[in-house]
C-alpha cells in the first residue's frame, strides 16, 4: 500500500484550505511540526506524531498532547543542526511513506520557505514524491520528464527552476511559451510564469533536477 504522509509545519496555513487538504488526502500519518500543532488543536484533528522544539507553541497546547494523549512526541533543543521540518521529513521517510505533502511550509519567512524547498530533496533522493502545498502554490522536484494535464492542473501557471546546478537541453511542449533544447542556469528567469496551453504540457530534459512550481492567483 502506498502510504501518504502529511506534515503540518509552522508557516502560514489557510484554515479552510488546510481542512480541505486533510479531507482530500486522507493521510495515513499526520506529523505536526512545532506551531503547526496549533492548527490541528483548534480544529480537533489528532496528529499521529509530533516533532519540534515548541518554541512557538502555546504551553497549554503542547501540555495537552503530553498529558492527555499517547501520541509520540519528539522534543528537540531549539539549538540544533536541522530544521523542525527536516526532522519531520526524515521521520515520514522512516515511516515508509510513498507520498508526502507539506502544509504550512510557506509564509512570510522566505528563509524558511527556501529551506523547506531544499528539504524536498531528502524525500526525492529516497524515491518519495513530496509536495509543498498552499492555496496558490504546489511545489515539487522532478527529473527527466514531467507531464502536466490541463484538466487536472493545480493552476494556470507553472515555473521551472534548476535545482543544484545547470539543467541542459530542457524542452517544454504544449505551453504558451514553448522551449527547445534550452540550457537553464540557476540565475536564469527564462522559465518563470509560463502557462498551460495544450491539453498536456510536457517538460523534458535528459539529466539534472528541476523545481516545478504550479501556481495560481489568489481568488
Amino acid at each position: 500500500m502506498n502510504k501518504r504522509g502529511l506534515i503540518i509545519s509552522g508557516g502560514s496555513i489557510d484554515e479552510a484550505f488546510g481542512l480541505q487538504m486533510l479531507e482530500e488526502l486522507q493521510p495515513h500519518y499526520i506529523i505536526a511540526v512545532d506551531s503547526g500543532l496549533t492548527f490541528l488543536y483548534h480544529n480537533k484533528v489528532m496528529p499521529t506524531h509530533i516533532v519540534g522544539d515548541f518554541d512557538s507553541v502555546d504551553t497549554a497546547v503542547i501540555d495537552y498532547y503530553k498529558t492527555q494523549t499517547n501520541i509520540p512526541i519528539r522534543e528537540f533543543n531549539p539549538i540544533k543542526d536541522a530544521s523542525d521540518t527536516e526532522i519531520a521529513v526524515r521521520l515520514a521517510l522512516a515511516l515508509d511513506v510513498g507520498e508526502l505533502w507539506l502544509l504550512g511550509a510557506t509564509g512570510t519567512r522566505l528563509d524558511h520557505v527556501m529551506a523547506n524547498i531544499q528539504v524536498l530533496k531528502i524525500a526525492f533522493d529516497e524515491g518519495t514524491k513530496a509536495y509543498i502545498i498552499d492555496p496558490c502554490n504546489r511545489i515539487s522536484l522532478a527529473e527527466k520528464e514531467v507531464v502536466l494535464s490541463k484538466e487536472k492542473a493545480f493552476g494556470d501557471y507553472f515555473s521551472i527552476f534548476p535545482f543544484g546546478g545547470i539543467v541542459e537541453d530542457i524542452s517544454v511542449e504544449g505551453a504558451k511559451y514553448p522551449l527547445e533544447h534550452y540550457r537553464l542556469c540557476p540565475y536564469d528567469s527564462r522559465c518563470v510564469s509560463n502557462e498551460l496551453f495544450a491539453d498536456e504540457v510536457k517538460i523534458r530534459f535528459p539529466k539534472g533536477t528541476i523545481i516545478l512550481m504550479e501556481t495560481r492567483d489568489k481568488k
